[in-house]
């Protein structure tokens, strides 16, 4: 039977399940945090951005950072959890990786899986399920182990 490792993420939380099968109870293993995700934008950078005038009309509006503080942060904390699945990879922690994440996030966490961590990924579940109830993950996984054997 397959060992299975579940991260549940979003820019702020990760939390790591195993399981024996995708119908079986999520064993919690692991959780971690970004305490940077809940900080404003104005503790996140030194200086606010400078202010411009549209060229037509009156409208005043910040002008936009190329590399945005908040999403310096999400990557920084999707690395990190890369780099936690990549140890539990080489541990032999697990042998199949479900993913679950809001798209936006989930986006960058492939990113950032390293090539073998990124193998070991049989199924993404395209939700934010982080902060939700363990029934509502259940659900997903029973219904992705469902999809799975019919595929």
């Amino acid at each position: 039977m397959s060992r299975f490792r579940i991260v549940v993420a979003d820019q702020a939380e990760a939390v790591f399940y195993d399981a024996s099968s995708l119908r079986s109870a999520p064993q919690e293993v692991a959780r971690i945090s970004d305490p940077a995700a809940h900080l404003h934008d104005r503790d996140l950078v030194s200086d606010r951005p400078g202010r411009s005038y549209e060229s037509f009309g009156g409208a005043r509006h910040a002008i936009e950072r190329e590399d945005d503080p908040r999403h310096r942060e999400a990557v920084r904390f999707a690395r990190r959890i890369g780099r936690r699945l990549d140890e539990a990879r080489r541990k032999n922690e697990f042998e199949q990786l479900v993913v679950v994440a809001g798209p936006p996030f989930l986006g960058l966490l492939r990113e950032e899986f390293s090539r073998p961590t990124k193998a070991l990924v049989v199924h993404e579940i395209h939700k934010d399920l982080v902060h939700g109830p363990i029934d509502d993950l259940r659900r997903h996984l029973s219904a992705t182990a469902e999809q799975m054997q019919s595929a």
